[in-house]
């Protein structure tokens, strides 16, 4: 990948915003923002690569703060411009991300605990590379790559037996067997997690809006559709008077 030494932040975003010319909804736009930044970022690092498993961790990542993304039609391209703000290939990032969970998710969740925390030994191609990678001396860390971590675990057969918490945890003490900073990855799988649980419950409460807004709309268009009421035979509307109301006699007061 290159990238020009004189590319900032305002340029990335000029460069998302000329290939993705949409309003984006506001529930999306700090996701769009943290990550526009992000990724620039990581794309200046002399020690990241754009390997496996930081594409597991942005898609992922992307995968889960864009869910219920509306138009729905527009979320591809949301996340090629994102990508390619930064000088990142999203078809490519999509095809790494595949082949990672495809090679992982043969194999049991203990065969891909003791890969991670041996660097990759007996692990299959994509993910043996990747994880031996970790061990150059300019190996830079990045949230994305936490999240891989997470996310491969969880991909694993029997993964889904296992409490998220219990899953989060395993992350947590493969990362620290890697020689990463515990408290680093602790607080970037947490505030992950913390995050993703909030988005959700946004995205929840926006459709059940939009639904309710909805079918407000449609007993408005059935009432337009409705027969008018029929009139009181008399000709007269009700509460009006007229004989049968003054043949009512009134009523008596009551006590005395």
């Amino acid at each position: 990948m290159s990238v020009s030494a004189c590319l900032t932040v305002a340029d990335s975003k000029r460069a998302f915003h000329a290939a993705f010319p949409y309003v984006i909804g506001p529930l999306y736009r700090r996701m769009v923002d943290e990550l526009l930044v992000e990724l620039h970022l990581l794309s200046r690092q002399s020690g990241f690569r754009s390997d496996p498993l930081f594409a597991v961790g942005l898609t992922q990542v992307f995968d889960g703060f864009a869910k219920g993304y509306r138009p729905e039609q527009q979320r591809e391209p949301l996340f090629a411009a994102l990508c390619a703000s930064s000088g990142f290939d999203a078809e490519r990032i999509r095809a790494q991300h595949d082949a990672a969970v495809a090679a992982v998710g043969e194999h049991s969740l203990e065969e891909v605990k003791q890969w991670l925390a041996q660097r990759g030994e007996g692990a299959p191609e994509p993910i043996a590379g990747v994880l031996a990678g970790i061990d150059r001396p300019d190996f830079h860390y990045s949230r994305l790559f936490a999240v891989g971590l997470l996310s491969l675990l969880q991909r694993a057969r029997g993964a889904e037996a296992v409490e998220p918490q219990a899953l989060r945890e395993a992350a947590h003490q493969i990362g620290e067997s890697m020689g990463l900073m515990k408290e680093r990855v602790d607080k970037d799988l947490n505030l992950y997690a913390s995050t993703l649980e909030k988005m959700a419950q946004a995205v929840e409460l926006m459709e059940e809006t939009l639904a309710a807004e909805r079918r407000r709309r449609e007993r408005q268009a059935q009432e337009k559709l409705a027969p008018p009421a029929t009139a009181n035979p008399t000709g007269e509307s009700q509460g009006e008077s007229g004989p049968a109301a003054e043949a009512t006699p009134p009523t008596a007061p009551q006590g005395g």
